[in-house]
């Protein structure tokens, strides 16, 4: 399996700080996640491609031109106010989305950025554009003729809406690997497997009939996102029907989220999407930071096995898993699950 990754490029953004539970924390979104999941990719014997440069055509495929040039150009607006923090955290948010378009990059942060885990600082754009790269390089490689890869997307991607940031995403990976995949498939299916519901591919592709959206996760009612990713969200005009959430209690293990998967599978192939592309949160795992779902190592090889029963031309996107010792055995388990059961 082809394995895209710019480690240089892509660990150029360090972000410090998050704010969680009303608390200032360290940002768990570091550059060390690349190198475990490297070396999990390495230990499953995969192969390491750098990703071509792709150019914005990509990326404004998926997200607005007014967002594009807020992403590329903020940072460098940001440090002419005078006292500028290093990094940029909004501090004033608007009611809804259809309010006047500020000038200033204070207003401009707080419209683009929905919460405080997405500073923007200096090497932050480029580091995003190239896990995009990642992204579309991955695709390119399934259009091409591979029956599977591997983006190393990093930072993630599935919580950014078309013109809004949130937990740790700047640029969403999947949707754009997806819209890319649609230059060959009439449909397309996104199977987002994250701790954390994908509320920003939800949003992007919600009155959609083209791509299906799925996603499970946990519950949201009391965990990240909170807003989105309940079982009544389905699609609204030309996408109703089309999305579809299956949220898990808190500490489902591997039984539970295996029989989720399962249900939803059976909306994908009456779909009959011609290409997948696979959300690949490993933070479900029971020993991640955020500890919202237990599912196991081994686990990860029966969720492989699962989605590569469907047979299709995949390409999967890292989103989520954060720093454990058993982050890059998880990436080889579902890896290695994933080319046993597709061969």
């Amino acid at each position: 399996m082809k394995v895209f990754a710019d480690q240089q490029r892509q660990s150029q953004h360090y972000p410090t700080g998050f704010l969680v539970n009303g608390v200032m924390q360290p940002n768990p979104e570091k550059p060390e996640r690349m190198e475990l999941l490297l070396r999990g990719a390495a230990a499953g014997g995969h192969d390491l491609h750098a990703p071509d440069d792709h150019g914005l055509g990509p990326i404004a495929a998926v997200h607005t031109p007014a967002y594009v040039k807020f992403l590329s150009t903020v940072y460098a607006r940001w440090q002419r106010i005078p006292d500028a923090a290093a990094e940029i955290f909004p501090n004033v948010h608007p009611d809804r989305r259809t309010t006047s378009y500020p000038l200033s990059a204070v207003g401009q942060a707080g419209f683009h950025i929905t919460d405080m885990s997405c500073p923007i600082g200096e090497h932050t754009w480029e580091a995003a554009r190239w896990s995009a790269n990642c992204a579309v390089s991955a695709a390119q490689a399934v259009a091409a003729g591979d029956k599977v890869a591997y983006a190393l997307c990093r930072p993630p991607g599935h919580h950014c809406f078309t013109d809004l940031a949130g937990g740790f995403c700047y640029l969403n990976n999947s949707a754009i690997a997806a819209q890319r995949l649609r230059q060959s498939h009439e449909r397309v299916a996104i199977i987002d497997v994250d701790l954390h519901h994908g509320n920003g591919t939800q949003g992007i592709f919600y009155a959609r009939d083209d791509v299906f959206t799925l996603s499970v996760h946990a519950d949201p009612a009391r965990f990240y996102p909170f807003f989105w990713g309940h079982a009544h969200e389905t699609g609204e005009g030309a996408g109703l029907g089309y999305n579809l959430n299956v949220p898990l209690p808190r500490g489902t293990s591997d039984d539970g989220f295996m029989k989720g998967l399962e249900e939803g599978l059976t909306h994908v192939r009456s779909f009959a999407p011609g290409a997948v592309v696979i959300a690949l949160g490993l933070d479900a795992f029971e020993g991640d930071p955020f500890g919202g779902l237990s599912v196991s190592t081994s686990g990860f090889a029966r969720m492989g096995g699962l989605l590569a029963e469907l047979g299709l031309p995949t390409v999967i996107v890292q989103e989520g898993g954060y720093l454990c010792a058993e982050l890059g055995d998880n990436l080889q388990s579902f890896l290695g699950g994933f080319e046993e059961t597709a061969v």
